[in-house]
C-alpha cells in the first residue's frame, strides 16, 4: 500500500504543476518550493542550525487555520524549552504566505512533496528531535520515516470521524501509522472510542487548543483604527471568511437593514476580481479597507476587507457575526467570533464541527439557509436586548470553559521529554 501511496503522491505533484499554469494558488505552491534544497542546505550550514548539539522542534500545519490552532503549543513549547530551535512548516500557500514572517519560529518553510526521497533528505538534513503535527495532516511517507528513526512525533487537537479512511477495512497501513505516534491528543471522547475500536490506544483527550488561542486574542485584541472608527457608536455585523453564496445572504440583509447596522465583510477569497465584484454589488456606501481613509470609513456603511491576517481582531468591533463556508465544504472558524461574545450565524454545512453543533444547542449560534431566516433572526436579536445578552453570555462562557488544552498537552509532552521518550 505504501508503494501505491507513493505513486499517487508523484501523480499529485504532476497535477499541481499542470494546475499552476491556470491557478494562482497552485502557482504559489510550486514557486514556494523552487530551489528548495539549495536554500535548505545553506540554512543548515549556517548558525544556529550548524551547531552540532543544537535541538530542533518541528511543528507542521496544513494552512493558516491549523497554524492558529497550533500556535499556543508552539509558543508555550518555546517558552518552556528555550534550548530548542523552532521549525514551522506549511503545506498550503494560504498559511505560508500569511505567516512566513512569524517571529515565534526560527525557520519557516513549505513542506516538500511527500515522496520517499524528499522525506529522507528533509529529515536527515534538519534532524528534528521532536515533531508536532496539527489536527489533520497525515503525510504517510513522512510519518513512516519519522517513526523508523524513532523521533518522538505528536498529533495535536485531532478529531476522528467514522467516515475517515482509517476506519475502512482496507486501511491496515494507515492504522499502523497512527499506532506509531508517540501520543495522539484528541479533542473529544468520540475520537478516543473510534481509535480504540481499531486498536489504537496511544491517544488521550486534551480538548481543542483553538480555545486557548482565541481566548488569548480576545483578551488583548490589537486595535485596527479604520475598523474602530467605522464601528464607533453603531451596531456592526462582521461577516468573516465569506464565499459568494454567503455574500448573497449578507447583501440581502444589507438591502433590508432596519437597524442602521454597519457591515464588515472579510471574504475568504481576496483576489482583485472578487473584491471588485463585491464592491460593485455593495454599492456606493462601501469602502475598501486598503484604499480608504479614517475619515471616509467614519461615514461608510460597508467596509470590505481586502487584506489577510486581521479577521480574528476585527470581531472586537462586532455586535453579530456571520461565518462563511456553510454553503460549501464546511464552515470556517466560529470560535474567534464567539470569544468576543458575538452571536454567530452559519450556513447549513456545519455538522463536522462540534463547536457549531454545541453552540446551536446552547443558543449562541444560528443556522440559516436563506436570506429570510437571517433577516428574521437578526431582527429578533437586535430588538430583544435580553435574548442578545443571553447569546453573548453563552458564547463567552463556552470559550472560557473550553480553554486548557495547551496546558494538558504540554504537561504530557514534558513528562515524555523528561523520561527520554
Amino acid at each position: 500500500m505504501q508503494q501505491i501511496y507513493s505513486l499517487l503522491i508523484m501523480f499529485y505533484g504532476l497535477s499541481i504543476r499542470l494546475a499552476a499554469i491556470f491557478n494562482r494558488k497552485a502557482a504559489l505552491w510550486i514557486n514556494g518550493r523552487q530551489q528548495y534544497w539549495v536554500i535548505l542546505d545553506k540554512i543548515v550550514a549556517s548558525p544556529p542550525f550548524n551547531i552540532p548539539e543544537r535541538k530542533l522542534a518541528w511543528f507542521h500545519c496544513a494552512s493558516l487555520g491549523e497554524f492558529e490552532q497550533g500556535r499556543p503549543i508552539i509558543e508555550t513549547f518555546k517558552q518552556q524549552h528555550p534550548e530548542y530551535l523552532i521549525l514551522l512548516t506549511f503545506y498550503s500557500p494560504s498559511g505560508y504566505e500569511v505567516r512566513k514572517a512569524y517571529t515565534g519560529a526560527d525557520l519557516i518553510l513549505y513542506l516538500p512533496l511527500d515522496t520517499k526521497s524528499n522525506v529522507k533528505r528533509f529529515v536527515d538534513t534538519l534532524r528534528p528531535d521532536v515533531v508536532f503535527y496539527i489536527k489533520y495532516e497525515f503525510w504517510f511517507n513522512f510519518l513512516s520515516y519519522l517513526q523508523s528513526k524513532k523521533i518522538p512525533t505528536y498529533l495535536v487537537s485531532a478529531v476522528f470521524r467514522p467516515d475517515q479512511h482509517f476506519f475502512k477495512g482496507y486501511a491496515e497501513w494507515p492504522r499502523k501509522i497512527l499506532q506509531g505516534f508517540t501520543k495522539i491528543f484528541v479533542q473529544n471522547v468520540d475520537s478516543i472510542e473510534l481509535l480504540q475500536f481499531i486498536g489504537i490506544n496511544n491517544a488521550e483527550v486534551s480538548g481543542d487548543t483553538r480555545f486557548d488561542r482565541v481566548a488569548a486574542v480576545a483578551s488583548k485584541p490589537k486595535a485596527i483604527e479604520i475598523a474602530r472608527t467605522f464601528a464607533l457608536n453603531h451596531k456592526v455585523m462582521v461577516a468573516g471568511s465569506t464565499w459568494p453564496a454567503d455574500e448573497d445572504l449578507i447583501l440581502k440583509l444589507i438591502y433590508q437593514n432596519n437597524h442602521k447596522m454597519r457591515f464588515i465583510i472579510a471574504p475568504h477569497e481576496i483576489s482583485t476580481d472578487h473584491i471588485d465584484a463585491l464592491m460593485q454589488r455593495a454599492g456606493k456606501t462601501a469602502v475598501r479597507f486598503s484604499k480608504t481613509s479614517i475619515a471616509e470609513a467614519a461615514t461608510a456603511e460597508i467596509l470590505i476587507i481586502d487584506s489577510v491576517g486581521m479577521l480574528s481582531q476585527l470581531y472586537q468591533y462586532g455586535t453579530l457575526a456571520y461565518i462563511g463556508g456553510g454553503f460549501g465544504v464546511g464552515i470556517h472558524n466560529i470560535l474567534e467570533a464567539s470569544a468576543f461574545g458575538l452571536p454567530v450565524f452559519i450556513g447549513p454545512n456545519y455538522h463536522k464541527f462540534n463547536e457549531a453543533k454545541e453552540l446551536i444547542e446552547l443558543g449562541g449560534a444560528f443556522e440559516v439557509t436563506k436570506p429570510e431566516e437571517l433577516i428574521k433572526k437578526v431582527n429578533i436579536l437586535l430588538n430583544d436586548k435580553k435574548e442578545l445578552s443571553q447569546a453573548i453570555s453563552v458564547n463567552k462562557n463556552y470559550v472560557k470553559n473550553g480553554c486548557g488544552a495547551t496546558e494538558i498537552v504540554m504537561k504530557r509532552v514534558n513528562e515524555l521529554i523528561n523520561s527520554g521518550i
